[in-house]
């Protein structure tokens, strides 16, 4: 069992410095730099065991002493809020509800079970308010919008970046299509997240936004909210697994997100592309079976371990992104991991690093070469 120091931020890593990742960043919700993945309080990477454990209590408690307060979560990952809103009620003398942000999601419940009726929509959100214990959250994503839009691509493997330029009209984000609802999926997304905006009118959300992993489906979404009365742009966009050592295209698409779509905050989620960058992938892993032999190539490569280099080259990245730093969402299973990504936050604002970004160039070509860097699967 780990001793009470373990809860206890490292010395020299008070929130009250710059040696912990607590200043706000970004441009709209104010946000810590490290956003808390509560995914890891679910059977997607921790057995039952584990989440129902004292664990998840004292890994927040460890987050929020280092200034991470701010929190990603949703329904669709089982227990996640349940054990996230247990462990902020049992720790609110020390960190009352205005200290933190709490994000979720809704619109996805199971595997293949999406509905974004308004009506279910609406449940949800008064649903993970009960369970996360409190009266209203910071932001609600629609969940993994790719699923329920009108499917629009050439292909659903690959690199996306064509749709940047040359393929923009096959991936729908021609000039002039911004508005064009190409479908039932379309309008679903559209009502959905027009429901979204009566619960931020009541007071009950602050932010509403869309998340999932295609970033040429997201640029689409948020694109088609902005051009569709009330022609108001999306409030927050979370990508996960492209801004990694694999797949960092987000950084090409920031800019479109940005000035064109006009979304207020940005995050991204995955350093370690939900575990694909580890030593034990997870067997569900839609990529696994085409990546795993150059994954096991750079497992060696750094001295601290491949989950290491590929936080540390995610967080550089994430603070350099398009002018101005932007979240960066990563779980954490325990204190100990906690502790390990503000050491390693620590180290890339030192800013002496030159053997780390020669691995993570040694990690990226590994990737090159196996014709997989800044390949997206399609979408599990």
């Amino acid at each position: 069992m780990a001793s009470v120091a373990d809860d206890q931020p490292s010395p020299g890593a008070s929130v009250a410095t710059i040696r912990a990742p607590s200043s706000p960043v970004g441009r709209s919700l104010q946000l810590p730099a490290i956003v808390f993945g509560a995914a890891t309080f679910s059977a997607f990477y921790n057995p039952d065991e584990h989440v129902k454990s004292a664990v998840p209590e004292r890994t927040v408690g460890l987050a929020l002493r280092y200034g991470i307060r701010a929190f990603d979560t949703s329904i669709y990952y089982g227990p996640s809020e349940i054990v996230l809103g247990n462990a902020l009620q049992a720790l609110k003398s020390e960190f009352p509800r205005s200290s933190y942000k709490l994000m979720t999601k809704c619109g996805r419940y199971g595997t293949s079970d999406f509905d974004y009726s308004p009506a279910r929509i609406r449940a949800s959100v008064k649903n993970s308010l009960e369970r996360l214990q409190t009266d209203y959250l910071d932001v609600v994503y629609l969940h993994d919008v790719e699923f329920v839009c009108t499917p629009v691509a050439p292909r659903s493997t690959g690199c996306n970046l064509s749709a940047l330029a040359d393929e923009s009209a096959a991936y729908g984000l021609a000039e002039g299509d911004e508005g064009k609802i190409r479908g039932e999926g379309d309008q679903k997304v559209l009502d959905a997240f027009g429901e979204l905006r009566k619960l931020q009118e009541e007071g009950l959300v602050k932010h509403i936004g869309i998340s999932g992993y295609p970033l040429p489906t997201l640029l689409r979404m948020a694109l088609l909210v902005l051009h569709t009365p009330p022609y108001r742009p999306v409030d927050v966009i979370l990508s996960y697994s492209h801004l990694s050592l694999q797949n960092s295209t987000f950084l090409q698409y920031a800019g479109q997100f940005r000035e064109r779509a006009q979304v207020g905050q940005l995050l991204t989620a995955s350093p370690l592309s939900m575990g694909l960058l580890t030593p034990s992938p997870p067997p569900w892993h839609p990529a696994l079976t085409v990546l795993s032999a150059a994954v096991q190539q750079a497992l060696d490569v750094w001295p601290q371990g491949l989950p290491n280099l590929a936080l540390g080259y995610a967080i550089r990245n994430t603070g350099n992104a398009y002018g101005d730093a932007i979240p960066l969402v990563t779980g954490f299973s325990t204190p100990q991991e906690v502790h390990e990504c503000v050491r390693v936050w620590r180290e890339i604002q030192d800013g002496d690093d030159k053997e780390r970004k020669s691995a993570e160039d040694s990690v990226r070509d590994i990737f090159r070469n196996s014709g997989y860097l800044d390949w997206s699967w399609a979408s599990p």
